[in-house]
């Protein structure tokens, strides 16, 4: 009776092990399944770094793990690529493009995130929560870039109506 009790103890331990094991893995899975079908990234692929053709490319690893972090930071404001508390301004590309200082490039997204600016670049933004390094290292900074500007380039509604 005793051995009974412990071989199923250690069953329900083994089966929580494998649970909590794959309930972990399944954001990442997940994020990986979006940016293979959404962003279209099966392999590295090389994105703007800045205005002057500089480019870095960026692997599947990182377009996912750009895109969790966006999930954990960002979307309470910027759902689908919208921006929820200024509806008119987008993260879509021509969005992106039209703002003062253009914010479709790395370097561009990252220093945005770094010192948020309205859009005209007139004056600090309020909207957006400032991202110092010491909150967020620079190669967390940039994979959430790469994500947006990925997602801009190429996802489906991504920062339209259509979402």
């Amino acid at each position: 009776m005793l051995r009974q009790f412990f071989s199923l103890r250690r069953l329900f331990l083994i089966f929580g092990i494998c649970l909590g094991v794959w309930m972990v893995s399944l954001p990442a899975q997940a994020a990986t399944s979006y940016v293979r079908q959404y962003l279209r990234v099966t392999e590295p692929i090389s994105l703007d770094l800045d205005e002057q053709g500089q480019t870095r490319q960026f692997s599947v690893e990182d377009f996912s793990a750009g895109k969790q972090l966006f999930e954990q930071h960002c979307l309470n404001c910027h759902v689908g690529g919208a921006t929820l508390p200024n509806p008119a301004v987008s993260l879509s590309l021509k969005d992106l493009t039209g703002a003062t200082p253009p914010r479709n490039t790395i370097n561009s997204i990252v220093a945005f995130l770094r010192q948020p600016m309205t859009y005209d670049g007139s004056e600090e933004s309020f909207w957006c929560r400032q991202v110092p390094e010491s909150w967020m290292p620079q190669q967390e900074v940039e994979t959430i870039a790469a994500f947006v500007l990925r997602a801009a380039q190429v996802a489906p509604g991504w920062g339209t109506n259509d979402f």
